[in-house]
């Protein structure tokens, strides 16, 4: 049961099998304490090994100390624990631990506005919808899904054309999110149910009752709806129903990581992206950025605790090495560059964090040398800004002044509810980006009720409902709902889909799980292809005009092969494949 976050920046209607272990992460299924909190008696726990130390002797010692391990790590030397807080000061003192903390968050995938901006004083809906269907639906390509003609951002990318050269098939991509429901009729062709796994236990002080016994949801549920949608974005099937994704033959794989709340938990993150290596998965895609601690900072920032220091110094580390085995293991990384209109090169102080547990937050000086917002500026991860349908930066995308800091690599489409000034597209959902979600998101946030029929709420905010007309083969479901998003954890999942194509074009392998492609090389191809965007005359965007405030102001710096808004250049899935 997902209970809703609202974040800002969210817009229009976008912002929005049980746990197993790989190779290298162990996991015991059972019901997970909540994080600790201050004052609190008891919580879950991570301990980091040092390097080449015994990571099983440690979790052995934590155990013989009353704690209950909850997963071990032997790939990264990281062990999750639940115990009292008195535990926190043995797992420190034990031999050959590195650092221990709460087991925070890491991480948040935005919640979906019911409204089109919650910035908005005024509702301003797209009138062309109606019922949750369209008066006039634009003609998709020839070939392709009934839906495809509303997917400007397949478009823009040269995805179409790319179809008939490449699809992806041998490719398996990651989904490290809230989930997929494996059951939505555009996914399930896709969905790779026996590699997907749930590394996350239901926490009921922010995700609300458990509906297992052991608060863990099967690996094919996303209560949350966020996850469901980035698949569809990345491999929706092209199947003649709905939509179609960037790569429509690739195995979607589920690796949970994030929380039926939109939480992610360095526990699991760093356990799905150990998984990804072990398993063999050839790219993954992060849709989250903005954590408790929106910038980690090597021994806090100025403003922080000593506890709250040696938090951010167990994530970092652990962070590094689970990105660091991943890249090791062929796994090309994606991730959002982030919604807070922030230059990640020169940043704001940081008033937001941290945000889990909340009441907590204070003003942190943010040092760009020494802090990092993670994952994208993680070792090996490529960052991706967002566009709308323009081609322009939209305005709650983070972008990078310093060219030289590897903070951006490359742009996608995004969406962006206010583009189109001057024109009836502008404030309109159109502008966002359409992809699949979960029904039970839906009925969740009253968009859908209990018969499966869209409500008001649902009408106003574009939600599509797609039936066969028929039972599906082995498929409960008879019908499939689609919505509108907008962030830039829609333009990740544009590029991941985008390195699929890369790695189904030029990997080598006889099959799925031989296939591979050095992530350096996927690399290079996406971003020499990209396609080329200038900065805007001047080098400064004013949002103003579009109703934002003065705040709303970016400095665009660099050539047009690469800038600190598109980096270097728009994903271009035509020119990877050829």
């Amino acid at each position: 049961m997902r209970r809703t976050r609202m974040l800002a920046l969210t817009g229009t209607a976008a912002l929005i099998a049980a746990i197993a272990g790989s190779a290298t992460a162990t996991a015991v299924p059972q019901v997970a304490a909540a994080p600790a909190t201050a004052g609190s008696g008891s919580g879950s726990f991570v301990v980091l090994a040092k390097a080449g130390t015994d990571v099983k002797a440690i979790a052995a010692s934590l155990r013989k100390a009353g704690g209950t391990v909850t997963s071990v790590n032997t790939a990264i030397g990281l062990v999750t624990v639940n115990g009292s807080t008195a535990l926190l000061a043995k797992a420190r003192a034990l031999t050959g631990v590195k650092g221990a903390a709460s087991n925070r968050s890491i991480g948040t995938s935005p919640v979906r506005a019911k409204g089109p901006d919650p910035i908005e004083k005024e509702h301003v809906f797209d009138k062309t919808r109606a019922n949750g269907t369209y008066k006039s639906t634009p003609t998709p390509p020839a070939g392709h899904d009934p839906l495809d003609g509303h997917l400007w951002g397949l478009k823009m990318v040269h995805a179409f054309e790319a179809h008939a050269i490449e699809k992806g098939d041998k490719v398996r991509v990651g989904i490290l999110d809230t989930g997929v429901d494996g059951t939505h009729l555009d996914l399930a062709p896709n969905f790779d149910s026996a590699l997907s796994r749930n590394f996350t236990t239901d926490l009921p002080d922010i995700d609300g009752p458990c509906d297992t016994a052991d608060c863990h949801d099967p690996n094919n549920v996303d209560q949350n709806g966020h996850g469901t949608h980035v698949a569809g974005t990345i491999g929706a099937a092209l199947n003649g129903f709905g939509l179609s994704g960037i790569a429509p033959d690739v195995d979607i794989v589920n690796i949970r990581g994030g929380q039926d709340s939109g939480y992610f938990f360095l526990g699991p993150v760093t356990n799905a992206l150990t998984y990804a290596g072990d398993v063999g998965l050839d790219v993954v895609n992060m849709s989250f950025y903005v954590d408790p601690w929106l910038y980690n900072c090597a021994g806090g920032a100025p403003e922080d605790s000593p506890e709250e220091a040696a938090e951010q110094d167990v994530i970092i580390e652990a962070m590094n090495r689970a990105l660091d085995y991943a890249d090791s293991k062929n796994v090309t990384l994606v991730a959002a560059l982030g919604n807070d209109h922030d230059d990640l090169s020169n940043p704001r102080t940081d008033t937001s964090s941290p945000d889990y547990p909340g009441g907590t937050e204070h003003p942190r000086t943010i040092d760009n040398a020494t802090c990092w917002d993670l994952p994208v500026e993680g070792p090996h991860v490529i960052g991706v800004s967002a566009l709308g349908p323009s081609g322009e930066k939209s305005d709650y995308s983070n972008y990078a002044t310093d060219l030289t800091s590897g903070e951006i690599e490359v742009s996608a489409p995004g969406g962006w509810y206010r583009d189109g000034l001057g024109t009836d597209t502008f404030r309109t959902n159109g502008n966002l980006i359409l992809s699949s979600v979960s029904l039970a998101s839906l009925r969740e946030s009253g968009e859908v009720d209990k018969n499966g029929n869209i409500t008001k709420p649902g009408r106003d905010a574009g939600v599509i409902k797609q039936c066969t007309g028929r039972r599906q083969p082995d498929q409960k479901a008879m019908c499939a709902y689609y919505a509108w998003f907008q962030g830039t954890s829609m333009a990740s999942p544009h590029a991941a889909g985008v390195a699929a194509l890369a790695v189904g074009a030029h990997g080598t392998g006889a099959s799925a799980a031989t296939f591979t492609l050095d992530p350096a090389v996927t690399r290079s191809l996406l971003m020499d292809t990209a396609t080329d965007h200038a900065c805007p005359a001047g080098g400064v965007r004013s949002y103003i005009p579009e109703g934002r405030d003065a705040s709303f102001t970016a400095r665009c710096v660099g050539t047009t092969d690469f800038n600190s808004f598109y980096g270097d250049g728009i994903v271009n899935a035509l020119g990877v494949v050829q």
